[in-house]
């Protein structure tokens, strides 16, 4: 006769021993599987059990584990919500492990939020700001508002990516902060100076809308709201000097962001190309290559708060003589001194080089430093103001025919080949098309804007900081600068799959632009002149996700007219929520110091856009009497992370695969498309299978509704022909884009369509 064995439990040091208890642990089971009715939790639960029964001796954490390992075998395109009993399940072990680290019983949830605050205070996780502006009372008031129950929301992969890289843990990684604590502190942060007598109402607004995941702030004011270090902001872009000062300068402050978690653009269109003269010697300038290469060596040694490699983005004029080395920085072939592989790549196009390349035309390149030398002006500092028309198409045709200025002549085709070529090969070069994103500037009257960031969202003007004196004063060394604009993104996202069905746009929206307008005034920026852009500007950029999730809830087709006028409808109304909002704080708080000459102010915005109806004009009427408080208003990120956090797809991406397998550093987590269903399931057809003609046409619908840019990826296969992708990015163009991000190519095993199967 066999005797079965009873596993015995034991704690993590194996000091002590209790006897396996099997009616406990499946009561604990079925309590996980509550609620799921359509999944198959009779085999799950005897699973456990055998392989619990199986062992001699297991911890409480393998019996945790092994529940989570089976959980997630299951999740599929047939019972996605097994990751919600992953998650529940999850979630239990994070709150018995801030029960115990924070010193109360593991019955509860949630302890007592004042405590923790004092406690992270004191070893100086959190900064001493909440306690210095919030009373006792207050705290108790504002826990009395959190919601433990709103932690179902997550997914398993949302709530491990919160709890891995955003919860507020000790020095030793030991977890104290719990997710709507997280929501909550970040909240009060950024609340903290709004007016004592309707802050707290303020609070819990913002709460609201974090805590149904109706939205996502950006990573920096997720992970970093609230704590002692780190700043707010997502991302920057400089513009760099033509200067060995100015290029060290830039070189330092952009070291100090990434140090402090921001990604960077940076412009280098302004530096002398290779063979330059420097000081009348000619022939000696090196190019932008050697400070690529610098830049490369900050973005490896500097990292964002050891979380990841710090993130840098370069871009060049398509007519700067270096043009063909840097389309090169990243390839894997070639001289290895002249390859930047850690940094990505933008190229700013003018109307006329779209136009050359369509026509199987010359196109010229120049040296910016002599082109200043020669004809007394900067050539990048100009663009055509109509379509067809305008100063820089007259300015380049003068450069070309002026006969001191040295010029190569090369065909404008054969270098979008070599811009493709890249793409295929490594993702970039970004495309940044500059007359576009200048006629469509609503603060042209205050400057010019070159380039994008990191992520291709954000358009503002840029200018170089330059060096005007330096001298000694009382044993003192005084350097004096002309600051120039030095672009700060403040970003937050609308989770289209959550907030639209729950029809809460026109509640959402003015707490989410004044959260973005606080970060301004909150944040710490280390770098003196981004201080002053960001307050001059007041800029934020208001964005989407969720955008494919929403249209499979509603049942509209990607590939479809439909979903072509829902883009150009919802984005319309988006537009018109947050400037609405923006025009209510400038009402309460003052309009942005830059108003006065801006598009917003002359009502040009408008008319552009063609915004006539009574609605719209009654605003328009409104903006011109109070102003609005932010200078630039939208732009849609990529949303990567933060989307995962919220259970949707990515920004205003179709989505990759209806099943696939995220990869985290040692260990896979599977992932279905939100609230897949019978009913879903063929709404979901993969970015590869798409005709991403009618990407495009939904992105001509949105862009004109959003007065920065937009994160568009270009997804196409990797057998696709030339020609193919020419016409992609000529139908971009035409459609009025102002910028693309990546082109992402498949592999070469390409799967069949599901969704073209049926």
């Amino acid at each position: 006769m066999t005797v079965k064995t009873v596993p015995a439990i034991v704690t993590e040091e194996g000091t002590h021993e209790t006897i396996f208890n099997e009616e406990h642990l499946r009561n604990y089971l079925y309590e996980a599987l509550k609620g799921f009715k359509d999944l198959d939790g009779q085999t799950f639960v005897e699973k456990v059990m055998n392989s619990v029964q199986s062992k001699d001796h297991i911890t409480k954490q393998q019996i945790t584990n092994e529940i989570l390992l089976r959980g997630l075998e299951n999740i599929s395109v047939d019972e996605p919500d097994w990751t919600y009993v992953c998650a529940k399940v999850y979630l239990d072990q994070l709150y018995k492990e801030a029960a115990v680290n924070r010193g109360y019983s593991k019955s509860l949830k949630y302890g007592r939020y004042y405590e923790l605050a004092k406690h992270l205070t004191q070893i100086s996780i959190y900064s001493d700001q909440l306690l210095t502006y919030y009373d006792e009372q207050e705290f108790h008031e504002l826990e009395s508002v959190i919601e433990p129950e709103r932690d179902q929301l997550f997914t398993y992969i949302g709530i491990r990516t919160l709890a891995d890289r955003y919860l507020a843990r000790d020095h030793e990684g030991h977890v104290f902060e719990l997710p709507q604590e997280r929501f909550m502190t970040i909240a009060m942060t950024l609340m903290i100076h709004e007016p004592n007598d309707k802050r707290l109402n303020l609070v819990k607004e913002a709460y609201w809308a974090m805590s149904n995941l109706y939205m996502t702030v950006a990573t920096p004011t997720l992970s970093n709201a609230g704590k002692a270090h780190g700043q707010l902001s997502s991302c920057f872009i400089d513009t760099v000097d033509d200067s060995l000062q100015g290029i060290y300068d830039s070189n330092t402050d952009i070291a100090n962001l990434s140090k402090n978690g921001g990604g960077i653009g940076v412009y280098l269109g302004k530096i002398r190309s290779h063979g330059s003269s420097i000081k009348g010697f000619k022939g000696v300038s090196s190019g932008v290559m050697p400070w690529m290469k610098q830049l490369n060596n900050t973005a490896v040694s500097v990292d964002q708060l050891g979380q990841r490699q710090g993130a840098i983005a370069v871009y060049l004029d398509v007519w700067h003589k270096d043009i063909h080395k840097f389309l090169d920085a990243k390839l894997n072939n070639g001289d290895e001194r002249q390859r930047t592989h850690d940094l990505f790549t933008g190229v700013s196009l003018p109307d006329l080089f779209m136009e050359k390349v369509e026509a199987r035309e010359n196109w010229y390149l120049f040296d910016p430093h002599e082109v200043r030398d020669v004809m007394g002006y900067s050539l990048e500092d100009f663009y055509d103001e109509e379509d067809g028309a305008g100063s820089f198409r007259n300015r380049y045709e003068e450069c070309v025919r002026h006969p001191d200025l040295s010029k190569e002549e090369v065909p404008a085709i054969e270098i979008m080949k070599r811009i493709m070529v890249s793409q295929l090969e490594t993702g970039t070069p970004f495309m940044f098309y500059r007359d576009e994103v200048n006629r469509k500037n609503p603060n042209s009257h205050k400057g010019m804007i070159y380039s994008s960031n990191l992520c291709t969202e954000i358009t503002q003007n840029q200018s170089p900081t330059t060096v005007e004196e330096q001298y000694t004063e009382d044993g003192k060394i005084i350097v004096t600068k002309s600051p120039g604009d030095f672009v700060v993104c403040n970003l937050s996202s609308i989770n289209l799959g959550r907030a639209v069905p729950a029809n809460v746009l026109e509640r959402l929206i003015p707490i989410q632009v004044r959260m973005l307008d606080n970060v301004i005034d909150l944040n710490n920026i280390p770098v003196l002149q981004a201080q002053i852009t960001n307050q001059n500007y007041r800029a934020v950029g208001l964005g989407t996700f969720g955008y494919h999730h929403l249209l499979a809830l509603k049942g509209i087709r990607w590939e479809s007219d439909e979903a072509v006028e829902f883009a150009d409808e919802l984005y319309e109304r988006i537009a018109y929520l947050t400037i609405k909002a923006s025009k209510d704080l400038a009402k309460e708080k003052g309009a942005y110091p830059y108003f006065e000459g801006s598009d917003w102010a002359t009502g040009k915005y408008f008319t552009d856009r063609g915004y006539e109806s009574t609605e719209w004009n009654d605003l328009l009427a409104e903006v011109q009497e109070h102003g609005v408080r932010n200078g630039y208003l939208m732009a849609v990120a990529p949303n990567s992370s933060t989307s995962l956090i919220a259970g949707s797809t990515a920004s205003i991406d179709p989505i990759f695969k209806k099943f696939y397998s995220e990869e985290k550093k040692n260990y896979k987590i599977p992932v279905t498309a939100p609230d897949l269903s019978p009913k879903t399931f063929w709404l979901y057809k993969s970015a590869y299978d798409i005709d991403h003609m009618w990407t495009i046409k939904q992105n001509e619908a949105r862009q004109k509704h959003i007065d920065q840019s937009i994160s568009f990826n270009f997804y196409v296969k990797n057998n696709i022909k030339a020609k193919e992708l020419l016409d992609l990015h000529l139908t971009a163009w035409k459609s009025k884009f102002k910028t693309t991000y990546y082109t992402r190519s498949t592999s070469s095993d390409i799967e069949d369509c599901e969704s073209c199967a049926s």
